[in-house]
């Protein structure tokens, strides 16, 4: 409540009067007068560790600092204080306000942080070294921030500190402060440091030869380490990508490149799994709000049953009767994608809905200055390894697995050994479409959910069926992390656009070449 904070900030002011606080002097000069001068007086004050001062400079913040012609008074209400004194009385009428323009407002939000660099919290000071970071530093906070330096006991801070004490350096009046500035710089690998670095080497802001050589010097050092956290970005979201395309492609390496199935409605399958996944957000959002952040534990083998029930269904009604044939299975199937993409729009709206990630998917882990790895991503690309891992052991462990590699390779002698191949063809089709589910799941923790959302991605799927070998699960990895990884690296060189035609020709002159793909099917039938 305001009347608490104004309170708290007379009682502030009162006991740094106490303390030895601002002599009438010096509240005087960083109130009054000249910017230049006003900024130096605040400098000054905060390198001589004034305790009233920080009470005051928030007072400055606040508007509420009125000057009469012999006191410097902070006003709260009818009430006032002397910012020297800490006397209370009254507010005369004949007080002005202090007026601070852009920099001085800059100026005193700086000293307000960097006096907490003093503090004996580290995360204070942590926070206090970051929020100086985003703000323009003079000569005037320089005092204070070489104390801080010369003081703190953790490296990493004061390696902070240091870079930050060059960047102000940098600016200094004496040439050989500068050019110690500009080498210092050179350790740095901050996209800020850069900047400044750019800004120092423009024309005509540095006279000095020497200093100039050392600026570009750092600035290539300092290009170089950022470039370095380019190039991992670009793998790790080439990576991340190749990982939802992993997710997706699993379910039609089952449906297409073991059952033979050219599903057009995967893509759609994976809309329902991240449709699934909204509506589960939205009854924990309803119900439950203090479990809002575990709705994903509930979400995930929601959205695979949900597509797996539908995927049944489809099989059982139209796909069943369609076996061996692949053009109209391939024209039934995206029939019955405008249809589930129509029902959706119906259901929920044309428009994106929104999906939430929870509290501990939020943020990310900062590898370099320039390289943050989102905890979503993190987490899609350990989940699509673990889909991968149960798919794996699923076909190669299990007796579902079993009859469906059995009907898969010779339909007629699987079904003269007993197993019901109609049975198997509906839960190897569900499977299919459970895994679809899943990759939706994934999706709609890093993309809008909408009732396109299938068709950006069952091209692409496709391809890496494909591309992977047919049939083939580690084909099917390969080819997913390698043309996510190819697509990032060629966006950054040609645009998106020309990145996916690339890709596109890449992959067309590779199944010229190798028409089975990265790895072969083993069998009689297989051409090597």
């Amino acid at each position: 409540m305001r009347w608490l904070r104004d309170l708290l900030l007379i009682s502030a002011l009162c006991a740094a009067a106490s303390a030895q606080a601002l002599t009438p002097l010096q509240a005087r000069a960083i109130a009054e007068g000249d910017t230049d001068a006003r900024v130096a007086a605040l400098g000054a004050a905060a390198a001589a560790g004034e305790p009233g001062l920080a009470a005051f400079v928030q007072a400055l913040l606040d508007d509420a600092v009125k000057l009469t012609p012999t006191q410097v008074l902070v006003v709260q209400g009818d009430k006032a204080v002397d910012a020297a004194s800490g006397e209370a009385g009254t507010l005369p009428g004949d007080a002005e306000d202090v007026v601070n323009n852009n920099r001085m407002r800059g100026a005193l939000q700086a000293t307000l942080a960097s006096l907490r660099l003093l503090s004996t919290d580290r995360g204070a000071r942590a926070a206090a070294i970051d929020e100086l970071g985003k703000q323009a530093m003079d000569e005037a906070q320089l005092p204070l921030i070489e104390k801080a330096w010369a003081t703190e006991p953790d490296a990493a801070l004061k390696a902070q500190l240091g870079r930050m004490r060059a960047g102000v350096l940098v600016a200094a009046s004496d040439p050989a402060k500068r050019l110690d500035a500009a080498q210092a710089l050179g350790d740095s690998g901050e996209p800020t440091v850069k900047a400044l670095l750019l800004e120092r080497l423009a024309d005509g802001v540095e006279p000095d030869d020497r200093v100039r050589a050392a600026l570009r010097q750092s600035l290539d050092q300092v290009s170089r380490r950022l470039a370095w956290g380019e190039r991992l970005g670009v793998v790790f979201t080439g990576v991340s990508l190749g990982s939802i395309l992993l997710l997706v492609a699993l379910g039609l390496a089952i449906t297409y490149g073991l059952m033979g199935v050219i599903n057009m409605a995967h893509g759609e399958l994976m809309m329902i799994g991240a449709y699934a996944t909204y509506v589960v957000q939205n009854l924990f959002r309803a119900h439950a709000p203090a479990a809002f952040d575990y709705y994903l534990w509930a979400a995930v083998p929601a959205s695979f049953a949900v597509a797996a029930l539908v995927g049944a269904a489809l099989e059982r009604s139209v796909i069943r009767w369609l076996y061996g044939r692949p053009l109209e299975t391939l024209l039934a199937t995206w029939g019955i994608s405008l249809v589930l993409m129509q029902s959706v729009r119906s259901l929920f709206g044309a428009q994106n809905v929104p999906v939430e990630n929870p509290a501990w998917l939020s943020g990310g882990v900062a590898v370099m200055s320039n390289l943050t790895l989102p905890f979503n991503r993190i987490a899609i690309i350990g989940f699509a390894l673990l889909v991968l891992a149960s798919v794996a052991l699923l076909i190669a462990r299990t007796r579902l697995g079993l009859f469906v590699r059995s009907v898969t390779q010779n339909r007629r002698m699987a079904a003269c050994v007993g197993v019901n191949t109609a049975r198997i063809d509906t839960y190897a089709f569900s499977l299919g479409a459970g895994i679809a589910g899943l990759a939706g799941c994934a999706l709609a923790q890093v993309g809008n959910v909408g009732p396109d959302l299938g068709q950006s991605y069952i091209v692409d799927s496709f391809m890496v069926v494909v591309l992977g070998g047919v049939g083939q699960l580690a084909g099917t990895v390969l080819a997913a992390l390698g043309l996510g990884v190819l697509n990032k690296v060629l966006e950054g060189w040609a645009g998106a656009v020309l990145a996916k035609i690339m890709v596109l020709v890449v992959i067309v002159v590779f199944i010229q070449k190798r028409p089975q793909g990265l790895f072969a099917m083993k069998g009689r039938s297989a051409e090597a």
